[in-house]
C-alpha cells in the first residue's frame, strides 16, 4: 500500500514514521532492532529517498532510534534522560531529602549500583581543585546510576575532609564518609556537616554505546 497525503491528512513521511513507531511500541521492532532502511521504505511505500529519510528522520528526532554511521538506524526503546541544569542541586531538593539525580529521572525507576566508598591520596588535579596540599587524603564516593535497570552515568566525588574538619564525630560528617550517606545523599550531608562548599568542581565525560553493545 503505498500512503497518500490528501486534504487535512498528515504528510506521507509522518505516516510512514507512525507505522514504525506503531511497531516499535508493539514490540515488533525491539530495542536494538535494526529499522528498515531508506531503499526498503521507498520500495515499500513508493516513495522518494527524501520522505523514506524525513521518516526515519522523526524517530530519531524522538529519541525513539539512533542512527549508527555505515551501519543503520536502530531502534532505541529507552527514553533519553534530560538534565535539568541547577535545578538539579537545588537545595530545595537536597534539603529535601530528595538525591538530586532524581530530578533527571523522578517519575522512572532509578537506583544507585556499585557504591565503592574509600579515603585515599587522590591524583595531583583532585588535590587541586580542592586546594589540598600533596599528600592530603579525601573521601572518594564511585557508583553508576541506573534508570529502568540500565546503566546512564559513572560517577565518581571527592570529598575534601576540611568538611568535617573538627567535626569527625557528627552524625553529618559520619554519613558522608557511610556507604549510606542518607536521605539527600552527599550533598545534603555536607551541607549537614557545618562547611558547605561554596562551588563544586566537575569534570564530566561521556560516551554512547552501539547497539547491542551496551552493558549495565
Amino acid at each position: 500500500m503505498v500512503p497518500t497525503s490528501e486534504n487535512g491528512s498528515p504528510p506521507v513521511y509522518r505516516e510512514i514514521a507512525e507505522e514504525l513507531r506503531g511497531r516499535i511500541r508493539s514490540g515488533r521492532y525491539a530495542d536494538g532492532d535494526r529499522l528498515p532502511g531508506e531503499n526498503v521504505l521507498m520500495e515499500r511505500h513508493g516513495v522518494a529517498r527524501a520522505t523514506a529519510r524525513q521518516a526515519l528522520s522523526v524517530l530519531i528526532n524522538e529519541g525513539l532510534a539512533v542512527a549508527v554511521r555505515g551501519s543503520g538506524i536502530y531502534v532505541r526503546a529507552f527514553r533519553p534522560l534530560r538534565r535539568h541544569g541547577a535545578r538539579r542541586l537545588s537545595k530545595d531538593l537536597w534539603g529535601a531529602g530528595r538525591a538530586i539525580w532524581r530530578t533527571d529521572s523522578d517519575t522512572r525507576g532509578y537506583e544507585v549500583a556499585g557504591l565503592v566508598v574509600d579515603e585515599l591520596v587522590p591524583d595531583d588535579h583532585v588535590l587541586r581543585a580542592l586546594e589540598l596540599e600533596e599528600g592530603a587524603t579525601v573521601v572518594r564516593r564511585s557508583r553508576r546510576y541506573l534508570v529502568d535497570g540500565r546503566a546512564v552515568q559513572s560517577a565518581v566525588s571527592h570529598l575534601s575532609p576540611h568538611l568535617w574538619s573538627g567535626r569527625e564525630e557528627t552524625p553529618a560528617a559520619q554519613r558522608v564518609r557511610a556507604h549510606d550517606s542518607g536521605p539527600g545523599g552527599s550533598t545534603r550531608a555536607s551541607r549537614s556537616s557545618g562547611t558547605p562548599p561554596p562551588t563544586s568542581p566537575r569534570r564530566s565525560g561521556c560516551a554512547c554505546p552501539l547497539p547491542r553493545r551496551r552493558r549495565n
